[in-house]
C-alpha cells in the first residue's frame, strides 16, 4: 500500500503544475492555424471541455479514489475490456507528454550549457526526476509544490510588464488567416493549455481524506488554469500580434517561447528583467515534466497491480512505498520516445489518448449513476446531467476534429491500442480480468 500524505493545497500544486507548462511553449503553435480569432475560439471551447470535464471527472475520483483513475472508473461502469481501454489511453497521454516537454526542456538548458547536446540534457532530465519520484511522494508533491507556484508567479510577472503594452488592435491583425476550418485544426494546441490536469485522480490513494481534499484542490486548480491561460493568450498577443510570438524570424520556423518573444518586444534580450523571467520560466517546464511522471507512475502501477501487466510493475518500493517499478518502466517508454526526435507528433499522439480517456470517463459517470446509484458520491457534478454531456460531446466533437486533421498520427495511435488490446485479449488470464472488474465495484 501507498502512504497518504498529500493534502489540499499539494493537489491544487498539482493540478496546476501538471499543466502549467502548456501555457509556456506549444499553444503558440496553433495561431498560424487560426489566427487570433480562430486560436480564441478554439480556447473558448476547450476551456467549456475542461470546465465541465473536471467537475464531473472530480465525482468519479472522489466515489472511486484509486490510482488507475479512468482504468477503475471504467472497470466499474463497463467492465474490464473498456476498463482496459480507458486505462490504456490515460497511459498514452502520461507517457508520451513527459518527451515532449523533456525536449524542450532540453532546449532550453541548451542555451546555458551549450557544449552539452539537447537531447542529453532532456536524458538527465529524465533520470533525475525519475529518481526524485522514487525517493518518496511527500519529497516528489513538496517539489511540484515548490516548482509550481514559481512557474505561476513568473506568469503574473509577465503579464504586469507586457499588458501595459497591450493594444487591441494588434489581435486583429491577420485575425482569422483560414477561416472556420482553422478554429478545428487548433484545437489540439489549445488543449495542450489544460492537458493532464485529471492526473490529480491518480493520487487518489497517496491523499489524506480524498473525499475532501480532491474536491478542493481539483476546484482551485481548474480555476487558476483557466484564469492564467486567458491572461498569458491576451497579455502575450497584446503586444505585436500573433505573427510575432510565433515567427522570430520573418518566413523562419515556428518558435516554441512565445513568451520570451513577446518580452523580448518590450524589453529586448540585453535587459536583466528578461534573462531573469526566463530562467524562471523554465520552472514551468519542470512542473509539468515532473507532475506528469508522477501521475504516469501511478497509471502504470495500478495495471502491474491488478496483473494486466507483470506483476513487477505493481510492486511498490520497500522503502520508499512508491511505485518504482512502473516508474523506471515509463521512464525506458519515455526516453524511446524521445529518441525518436518527433516531439510534435508525440503531443499529438499524447492529446488522443486524452480524448479517449474523456469520452469513456463521461459516459462511465452516466453509467455508474444508473447502475450503481448507492455509490457513496461525496461530491456530485454540479448541473448534471447538463455539465457531463456537454464535455462528452465536446470530446467528442473535438476527437473527430483531430483525426480529420491528423490522419497518419491517428492510425499511429490505434496501432498502439491494437497491440496492446492483443496483448489483454490473448495474453491476460480471464481470471485476472473478472477480478480486477469485481475489485472496482
Amino acid at each position: 500500500m501507498m502512504e497518504r500524505k498529500i493534502g489540499p493545497w499539494m493537489i491544487w500544486g498539482l493540478g496546476v503544475g501538471y499543466v502549467i507548462s502548456g501555457m509556456y511553449f506549444g499553444w503558440n503553435l496553433g495561431l498560424p492555424e487560426g489566427g487570433t480569432l480562430g486560436m480564441g475560439i478554439a480556447t473558448l471551447f476547450v476551456t467549456l471541455l475542461y470546465a465541465t470535464f473536471t467537475f464531473s471527472y472530480t465525482e468519479l475520483a472522489c466515489a472511486i479514489p484509486k490510482a488507475g483513475g479512468a482504468f477503475d472508473y471504467a472497470s466499474a461502469a463497463f467492465g474490464p475490456n473498456l476498463g482496459f481501454l480507458a486505462g490504456l489511453a490515460q497511459l498514452i497521454e502520461f507517457l508520451f507528454a513527459p518527451p515532449a516537454i523533456a525536449a524542450a526542456i532540453g532546449a532550453y538548458f541548451h542555451e546555458f550549457f551549450p557544449a552539452i547536446p539537447v537531447t542529453a540534457l532532456a536524458l538527465i532530465t529524465f533520470v533525475i526526476f525519475t529518481a526524485i519520484n522514487i525517493l518518496g511522494i511527500r519529497l516528489a508533491a513538496a517539489l511540484e509544490l515548490f516548482v509550481t507556484l514559481f512557474a505561476v508567479i513568473e506568469l503574473l510577472v509577465f503579464a504586469g510588464v507586457t499588458l501595459p503594452a497591450f493594444h487591441w488592435h494588434n489581435l486583429t491583425l491577420n485575425a482569422f488567416p483560414h477561416g472556420i476550418g482553422g478554429i478545428f485544426s487548433a484545437i489540439p494546441y489549445a488543449i495542450w493549455f489544460f492537458l493532464g490536469i485529471e492526473g490529480v485522480a491518480n493520487v487518489a490513494e497517496e491523499t489524506v481524506e480524498p473525499q475532501k481534499n480532491i474536491v478542493k484542490g481539483f476546484s482551485l486548480a481548474i480555476v487558476t488554469l483557466i484564469a492564467l491561460c486567458f491572461l498569458t493568450f491576451f497579455a502575450s498577443l497584446g503586444v505585436g500580434g500573433w505573427e510575432m510570438i510565433v515567427y522570430p524570424t520573418a518566413g523562419g520556423e515556428p518558435s516554441d517561447s512565445p513568451l520570451p518573444l513577446a518580452l523580448a518586444h518590450i524589453v529586448g534580450k540585453n535587459n536583466l528583467l528578461y534573462h531573469l523571467l526566463l530562467m524562471i520560466g523554465l520552472f514551468g517546464l519542470i512542473a509539468s515534466f515532473h507532475g506528469i511522471l508522477l501521475a504516469a507512475g501511478r497509471a502504470m502501477f495500478e495495471f502491474g497491480r491488478v496483473g494486466l501487466f507483470p506483476k513487477q510493475i505493481g510492486n511498490t518500493h520497500p522503502r520508499f512505498r512508491t511505485p518504482a517499478f512502473a516508474l523506471l518502466t515509463n521512464m525506458v517508454v519515455g526516453i524511446i520516445a524521445l529518441l525518436t526526435g518527433k516531439t510534435g507528433g508525440i503531443i499529438i499522439i499524447s492529446v488522443f489518448g486524452a480524448l479517449t480517456l474523456y469520452v469513456i470517463s463521461m459516459a462511465s459517470l452516466f453509467r455508474l449513476r444508473k447502475i450503481a446509484p448507492t455509490l457513496p458520491r461525496p461530491f456530485r457534478a454540479p448541473f448534471y446531467p447538463q455539465s457531463p454531456f456537454i464535455a462528452l460531446f465536446l470530446a467528442v466533437a473535438s476527437l473527430g476534429s483531430m483525426i480529420y486533421f491528423n490522419l497518419n498520427l491517428f492510425l499511429i495511435y490505434l496501432s498502439l491500442l491494437a497491440i496492446a488490446y492483443a496483448w489483454f485479449f490473448f495474453f491476460v488470464p480471464p481470471s485476472v480480468k473478472i477480478k480486477e472488474s469485481n475489485e472496482t465495484h
